[in-house]
């Protein structure tokens, strides 16, 4: 009998904050167990709306959103996007934007157009795992390079510039940071952009967290990349604005774009051969980045966002053999367990004994490309009776899987 195999290119190919873990919490699920999943970033299901003028900007426009509109976005929210950099200092014109579905795609898009194959891009580690997957999609090789936990989680620019090889592409920023929470220091940004200076590659920043800063101040990677170092700057609605289903993100282009015709010839080819972007959701952009912003609120102490990380750090931290390095913006926290009170031998596993115990789903930390069984990343966005629970849920599973002191060296990592 024939059988029908996936490609090979997809081999080790990887996205675990949707993968075994979260497949059984779906059967247990439809078992009628209740779980609580905090392993991803979805901010309908714990309260979070899209503010009611978005979603009315959006239906309004409806009407002329039937058909397809130009591959790189309609017009009106490409303004909003540059004049919105304009206003950040950011030399920005209309024609150096593109729209895509969420920046996930734009990631996509952006890569295929880029590698060829062993062509090498520095990711941080820990790193959103989807920039990892899709430089191995496209052929290319991930090179991790370290977050350092004692310093903020800040990478060290010296650590980066001794992995650039001939094969370097480009060199990815994530910063805000996910699953870290760090808000990296204009020192940071500038020394990985002087390194894209001096070796000739590309800069590729995710500042989809831009807005969600709860200490610190955000710097964008294009403001000392300047003319001469080329930025991909990506963002976008579903964070800051609750509209992760909308799926609207956008791309802004800096630097030399005449040194960059031929990228961005492949660029607009990809955007032509997926026709365009979600049109409806492009008519909430304009509305999104006008007026007033109701994201400031929800960052500010008191804020929903501001006070569940603070909580949450609070409680994780008051776990015997559990240190969490504080978030300065963004909505995770990438807490530490003790290797000598917990150790863990598959952190995937010691996942799955968390949700089939206790009835709570995370991602492990190795699922974002962090090499040791350690850590793991938790969603701060259930309110706070709901995330009290799920930490003292949490603390009871760390006291059952924790070792005792003095005590002979057991595996805490195959629980099942």
């Amino acid at each position: 009998m024939t059988t029908y195999n996936q490609a090979s290119r997809l081999r080790g190919v990887r996205y675990d904050v949707r993968g075994k873990n979260m497949v059984e919490a779906q059967r247990m699920e439809a078992a009628g167990q209740r779980i609580l999943k905090l392993n991803i970033g979805n901010l309908a299901p714990f309260g979070f709306e899209t503010p009611d003028s978005v979603v009315r900007s959006m239906v309004a426009h409806l009407p002329e959103s039937e058909g397809y509109s130009d591959s790189r976005g309609i017009y009106s929210a490409r303004t909003a996007v540059a004049n919105y950099y304009q206003s950040k200092g950011l030399d920005v014109d209309v024609d150096q934007v593109m729209l895509g579905n969420g920046v996930s795609e734009l990631i996509s898009i952006v890569l295929q157009a880029l590698l060829d194959v062993d062509d090498e891009v520095l990711i941080p580690a820990p790193d959103y795992p989807l920039w990892t997957a899709q430089v191995t999609l496209c052929g290319g090789r991930a090179v991790h390079y370290p977050s350092d936990e004692s310093n903020g989680w800040n990478p060290d620019p010296a650590d980066i510039a001794a992995r650039i090889t001939p094969r370097t592409k480009a060199i990815v920023l994530i910063n805000p940071n996910n699953p870290t929470g760090a808000v990296y220091s204009g020192q940071t940004v500038r020394g990985i952009v002087e390194l894209a200076r001096e070796h000739g590659l590309i800069v590729l920043s995710d500042e989809v967290y831009e807005k969600i800063i709860y200490h610190g101040e955000h710097v964008h990677a294009a403001g000392p990349a300047c003319d001469d170092v080329l930025c991909l700057t990506f963002s976008g609605l579903s964070k800051a604005y609750r509209a992760c289903g909308f799926r609207a993100g956008w791309l802004a282009v800096t630097g030399p774009l005449s040194a960059a015709e031929d990228l961005l010839e492949g660029l607009h080819l990809l955007a032509n051969m997926r026709m365009c972007a979600n049109v409806p959701a492009q008519h909430a952009i304009q509305t999104c980045l006008g007026g007033y912003q109701s994201i400031d609120d929800l960052v500010a102490p008191g804020g929903r966002f501001h006070d569940q990380i603070m909580l949450s750090q609070r409680l994780l931290d008051e776990i015997e053999g559990v240190s969490c390095v504080p978030a300065d913006g963004a909505l995770y926290l990438f807490p530490r367990l003790d290797p000598e009170r917990f150790p863990i031998e598959d952190d995937e596993e010691w996942a799955l004994g968390l949700l089939r115990r206790k009835k709570i789903l995370i991602s492990h930390g190795r699922g974002f490309n962090w090499p040791d069984p350690d850590h793991f990343r938790l969603v701060a966005l259930p309110e706070e009776k709901v995330l009290r629970e799920a930490l003292a849920r949490l603390a009871e599973y760390c006291e059952e899987t924790r070792r005792v002191r003095n005590s002979p060296r057991r595996s805490c990592g195959r629980t099942s």
